[in-house]
């Protein structure tokens, strides 16, 4: 995303490039992703170039990002899928009732409805409230931002969602979502047009990848005054993680590593988590902590922020985050499940055992929790979310009983967050690294990335190996959306911490 944003940027103020052809179809990305290049591409129009999307077929979320062009085309009998959004949560609850596998939960927060896939076989009324909130939020920004660019009523947008009236290509053109219905061929032409070249003249073009590899960036020589810009994207895990997640002795290690260089005068913390291991987001923030004693610390927050996510960002000095940006979840949870059925009842296995004390197998997967281990477990999880409440008011500033009322687990957006006092500021990164720089002073600086790039081509393929990122990958890609699902029971089967996490994936569609 960051590559992205940079290469629209320096497209700005390029005298060769003249206008954006936006290719909509197949587009992915999270909201917030989206919110970000969109602002982009807003910023790109106003220099004067222009901007053109199409695709055979636009969704919700392309067509709120093709929506900031000068001209939408839709080819001829394409269609546009405009009906409001939708988010559907799985549970897991019957299967496992089958397979014998009683999931026994802790957890503090009337909101935190991350155990719920395990216990129940729908939402429960808290976390349906919660859930229609922040697609409310969601809708309402979506339906603001395409009536600004296209001047289209938003009332008539809402009623076009409402009532499906948006159900074929003409329909689309009829009520002007989009300019015209166009071949790919006769959208050339009209580029052509623009550009002042003949019909049989060839149009000179880049896509934004190999543009962006082309850029020398106009970064000031300015080695002693340097913002650090610490991405920290995935789940929360205790030990060094991997590519996919913020492991929590890695992310730590960084932060200390850039707090002892003298050059770096401030740090962005880029958070994109749902949280993870409580004990891993501690470590981390113990070494916010430090490093804020000795420069600004900023804190961008990208699609989500929420739970452990926002364990470590709350002590930042300011808070940045998007309007769609899903963030809060104050909450923490405990999961242990009860296999005995399965193994014994279903598969023949019987297990014996020796222990030297009352406790000396908590935590066993093969029995049931007793009481007095219950209780154990459950205070456990309630003195870490205490802490989370400690740790969010003396960051916020806020009276702890106050956090308390809009923590218990529930999840906002970054418009509502702003207004109960998360979060400081809307915007993304770019404006994050701004604040940064005013925050020391600083007109000119450089900034450096962590963690740092590796350009040689076998350290890619040693990764590889070393942290299953191309098996992840394969996953990914053959299961489609249902990976999701099979990441949520695979995360829960490898949890052996108490968690301050959202364990589900956020999709809006």
């Amino acid at each position: 995303l960051n590559d992205f944003l940079k290469a629209i940027d320096h497209a700005k103020k390029d005298k060769n490039i003249k206008g954006v052809l936006m290719d909509m179809n197949n587009v992915k990305g999270s909201w917030a992703s989206l919110e970000e290049v969109r602002n982009k591409l807003i910023e790109l129009k106003s220099e004067g170039k222009f901007i053109i999307a199409y695709a055979d077929m636009y969704f919700n979320s392309s067509y709120y990002l093709a929506s900031v062009a000068n001209e939408v085309y839709l080819t001829n009998n394409g269609e546009l899928v405009f009906n409001g959004l939708s988010r559907k949560l799985t549970f897991f609850k019957n299967a496992l009732d089958k397979l014998g596998v009683e999931v026994q939960t802790f957890k503090v927060g009337k909101f935190k409805s991350a155990v719920e896939p395990f216990l129940l076989d729908k939402m429960s009324e808290a976390n349906r409230e919660q859930n229609l909130s922040f697609l409310n939020s969601f809708y309402d920004k979506m339906l603001k931002g395409i009536s600004e660019e296209r001047e289209l009523d938003i009332y008539l947008l809402d009623s076009l969602a409402d009532n499906l009236i948006i159900r074929n290509a003409e329909d689309a053109f009829q009520y002007k979502m989009v300019d015209s219905l166009l071949y790919k061929d006769q959208i050339i032409e009209i580029i052509k047009d623009k550009l002042g070249l003949d019909s049989n003249e060839d149009i000179n073009t880049v896509d934004i990848n190999t543009y962006n590899k082309s850029i020398k960036e106009n970064v000031p020589d300015i080695d002693n005054k340097k913002i650090a810009v610490v991405f920290a994207s995935g789940d929360i895990v205790d030990g060094k993680g991997d590519k996919e997640s913020i492991g929590g002795a890695r992310l730590s290690k960084t932060i200390r590593k850039l707090r002892k260089n003298k050059d770096i005068k401030a740090m962005v913390l880029r958070v994109n988590s749902p949280g993870g291991s409580a004990l891993a987001s501690e470590i981390i923030w113990r070494e916010i902590q430090k490093t804020k004693e000795i420069m600004p610390v900023i804190v961008s927050m990208g699609n989500l922020a929420a739970s452990g996510g926002y364990y470590i960002s709350c002590l930042a000095d300011t808070i940045v985050a998007q309007p769609n940006t899903i963030t809060g979840s104050i909450g923490v949870f405990g999961l242990i499940p009860n296999m005995q059925e399965l193994f014994e009842g279903k598969l023949g296995f019987s297990f014996d055992l020796v222990k030297t004390g009352k406790y000396g197998d908590l935590g066993s997967m093969t029995r049931k929790v007793t009481d007095s281990e219950s209780s154990i477990i459950q205070k456990s999880v309630n003195d870490i979310y205490d802490l989370f409440l400690t740790r969010v008011s003396e960051g916020r500033k806020m009276d702890k009983d106050m956090v308390h009322e809009i923590a218990q687990g529930r999840v906002w957006t970054g418009i509502q967050a702003k207004e109960i006092g998360l979060v400081d500021v809307i915007g993304g990164l770019e404006k994050a690294i701004e604040i940064a720089a005013a925050k020391i002073d600083l007109e000119e600086y450089s900034i450096t990335e962590y963690p740092q790039r590796k350009e040689k081509p076998w350290t890619f393929v040693l990764d590889a190996l070393e942290n299953k990122t191309a098996t992840k990958s394969i996953l990914k890609e053959n299961m489609g959306k249902y990976y999701y699902q099979y990441k949520s029971i695979s995360d829960m089967s490898r949890t052996n911490t108490i968690q301050a996490r959202v364990p589900y994936f956020i999709e809006v569609y």
